[in-house]
């Protein structure tokens, strides 16, 4: 193999944008994470007086002007505003002068788990209230799923492999190591990867409420709410927001001389096979994800120092995640730090895997951990480290980022420190 061919078949994250309910921008979150700050509230968005989950984690200062032509944002759902403010910010991050790229050789993986749902709950309400004739014209662009990555390549005019993964909670994390595999098949030099979603809607919330997902004991306390790991967790805390990363071959990376944050080296993918929402109860696929991941970066299972959990606050996942572990890495499971950020912000569905790719991205780089905050009541079948409450500094040589989404998918990346 030539040495171009080994710096293309690397990959690095050189961007990061982050819309989140502790922060906008990668600076305010990675100060939000450190913080243990919350990002919980109750619900503004609709009166959730009549429901059984009351409380969400929104982005509550998202201003769509600030990144988006007004009359263009008017004509998307915010879970599409939210990805091209991320898609910005991450190329701002990336200091990419996009006028002397070759914007063929750019693509965009950007991934949802709902899609449009504030934009199908409007045009209804349309509906029953003036007729079907009112609907809006551009109902079903905004509505649909692929937009947020249709109207990114739009935007910024990128003209390479264009996709919306859609594996639920797995999504943001499937679009990453997808979109690394562009780059190491030479389909492109840079891609655009992550997930976004924006579904604290009346339906959602009713509806994951009442599959008994969501937290609807802790109404009057909802900074408490999300436990990752604790023994008292009750369900998972919705939230919004998009986390998008620049790709880049190492190759066109080091040409640019762009600012390297770590090394995506590994991606792995499995399916339970199981069930539509609970996961295999052995953990052998998810345990097989990790194996999978870690192979592929060509590490050995004692090189990861941290694995950015699921950890969505329910009681069947984090037993199952920690069995997982477990499986995957024997004794040695014992030396690794486990956090969830999902205690501060929620969880954002679709766009989980890409805002945790952004934490563990930034964890790697600094060697600090985030904490699982609200972890206060031990569980006598969850025995490991989750970096309980307090942020941690700790070298992290190398650290997984998995989501575990419904419908059994699986998947897993590896983030590695950088060296050339």
């Amino acid at each position: 193999m030539r040495c171009d061919d080994i710096l293309a078949s690397r990959v690095v994250i050189t961007g990061l944008g982050a819309v989140s309910p502790i922060g906008i921008g990668k600076d305010k979150f990675w100060q939000g994470l450190l913080a243990g700050k919350s990002g919980i509230g109750r619900i503004t968005y609709f009166d959730p007086t009549e429901y059984k989950a009351q409380i969400a984690a929104q982005v509550n200062d998202f201003e769509p002007t600030d990144f988006i032509d007004k009359k263009e944002a008017k004509r998307m759902d915010k879970y599409t505003q939210f990805a091209i403010a991320a898609t910005r910010m991450a190329f701002e991050d990336a200091n990419m002068d996009l006028s002397k790229e070759d914007k063929e050789r750019i693509g965009v993986f950007i991934g949802t788990g709902i899609g449009g749902i504030k934009t199908m709950h409007d045009q209804y309400e349309v509906i029953f209230s003036k007729g079907p004739n009112r609907v809006s014209p551009f109902c079903v662009p905004m509505m649909i799923a692929n937009m947020a990555t249709g109207q990114t390549s739009i935007t910024f005019g990128l003209q390479g492999p264009s996709n919306c993964p859609i594996t639920a909670c797995a999504t943001g994390t499937n679009a990453i190591g997808d979109a690394m595999r562009v780059i190491q098949s030479g389909e492109a030099d840079v891609m655009v990867a992550g997930g976004t979603e924006a579904c604290i809607s009346p339906l959602p919330v009713a509806g994951f409420a009442s599959m008994k997902a969501l937290c609807t004991d802790m109404n009057d306390n909802p900074q408490k709410a999300s436990r990752p790991f604790d023994k008292n967790r009750s369900g998972f805390v919705m939230g919004e927001g998009a986390g998008i990363v620049v790709l880049e071959s190492l190759e066109h990376a080091l040409q640019r001389g762009a600012h390297i944050y770590a090394e995506l080296a590994g991606y792995g993918a499995t399916s339970d096979a199981y069930h539509i929402t609970s996961p295999g109860p052995t953990a052998e696929q998810p345990a097989r994800c990790f194996r999978n991941a870690v192979k592929n970066a060509g590490l050995q299972m004692e090189d990861i120092d941290y694995i950015n959990a699921h950890g969505t606050s329910t009681q069947l996942n984090e037993r199952i995640e920690t069995l997982a572990i477990k499986k995957a890495f024997g004794d040695y499971a014992y030396k690794l730090s486990i956090s969830s950020i999902k205690s501060m912000i929620g969880h954002l569905l679709g766009a989980a895997g890409g805002i945790e790719c952004i934490a563990t991205a930034l964890t790697v780089e600094n060697d600090i951990i985030p904490a699982t905050i609200n972890l206060e009541t031990p569980d006598e079948e969850l025995d490991l480290d989750y970096v309980p409450n307090v942020a941690r500094k700790k070298v992290v040589r190398a650290a997984i980022s998995d989501s575990l989404g419904f419908g059994g998918h699986n998947a897993a990346i590896v983030l590695k420190k950088f060296k050339e």
